[in-house]
């Protein structure tokens, strides 16, 4: 898929780098191997020329302060508007594509990691795959939650997310930062979720990316149904079995969501997309359209990466005002 608290998460990433200041790169680390989607991918020492794509993708990255192993990133300006703090993280590094990067692309930054996924970054049977970089001695490590395009994988969930930071601490040789900074997430998250009042029944919710005609949505392997359930609610389409698609609108009337999130990204915005429902008769029985329950996910936050936990904490908020 395509499209401050960054902040919060720069300042909880240079906490974790300055406990684990003294690691370093030794010999000893390596080989590593680590587990992206169906294949195994070793690592001889850590990657000094490294790729990321995706604004979710990216932010993961510096999170784990990898910024100095990095040349570039790719695939943010082409949908999105790069944010000024993104941008404070990245400091110089380049983007070297507006859009998905070609092989020629990575090659002349001299890569020899991409951190992708399959529609962040990659195409099955596209130009730019684990397969085609190979040869070329770029390895690629594919982001968890897309894994569903090219294999069969269990249900979307938080540790998706955990995984990957994990992995990526490991190929670094930053596994510690990468533990550290994980455990701060799920203590964050266990904490508030023991503090939240009790529903008496799960809120029916509805995700909203895109699309008049017809909805571009996600299901139960898309990472919204996962910040979902772990506020209190349940996807509409979890029955779907796609992580990101499109249904009709009759799936959605017919299932009555009590709370609508828009996912804001791109040349239409939230405010647009609220309007379009809103103003649309055939809207008008909704729960969540008749009652104005609408939550404003923003991209970065509705995909994997470090702004889940805060996203997380809006939406159990908004789903509590439903009851």
């Amino acid at each position: 898929m395509t499209s401050s608290y960054f902040g919060h998460y720069v300042a909880l990433s240079l906490a974790v780098m300055a406990s684990t200041v003294s690691m370093t790169a030794n010999a000893h680390d390596y080989p590593v191997t680590v587990q992206s989607c169906d294949r195994q991918v070793t690592f001889e020492k850590a990657p000094t020329a490294a790729v990321s794509n995706d604004v979710n993708l990216t932010e993961m990255m510096l999170a784990l302060g990898l910024q100095d192993h990095m040349v570039g990133f790719t695939g943010i300006s082409g949908w999105k508007t790069l944010a000024p703090d993104l941008r404070e993280g990245i400091g110089e590094l380049p983007e070297l594509s507006a859009k998905y990067p070609t092989k020629e692309v990575l090659l002349g930054a001299d890569a020899d990691f991409y951190f992708a996924g399959w529609n962040y970054g990659m195409r099955v049977g596209g130009g730019v795959t684990p397969d085609t970089l190979a040869p070329l001695g770029i390895r690629v490590y594919e982001l968890t939650e897309s894994c569903v395009h090219i294999m069969d994988k269990a249900k979307v969930s938080m540790q998706d997310m955990y995984l990957d930071l994990l992995n990526l601490g490991r190929i670094f040789n930053v596994e510690e930062r990468a533990k550290q900074l994980v455990a701060g997430y799920q203590t964050s998250l266990a904490n508030f979720q023991a503090e939240l009042p009790k529903l008496d029944q799960p809120v029916k919710v509805f995700v909203y990316d895109s699309g008049e005609e017809q909805p571009f949505t996600s299901g139960r392997f898309g990472m919204p149904t996962a910040l979902i359930e772990a506020a209190g609610g349940v996807n509409v389409l979890d029955d779907v079995a796609k992580s990101w698609t499109q249904v009709g609108w009759e799936a959605v009337i017919d299932r009555a969501p009590e709370a609508i999130i828009i996912v804001n990204y791109g040349q239409v915005t939230a405010q647009q997309k609220i309007d379009f429902m809103r103003s649309n008769p055939a809207f008008k029985d909704i729960p969540a359209v008749k009652n104005n329950r609408f939550v404003v996910l923003e991209y970065v936050e509705a995909t994997p990466g470090p702004r889940n936990i805060a996203a997380i904490k809006r939406l159990a908020k908004a789903f509590r005002a439903t009851q």
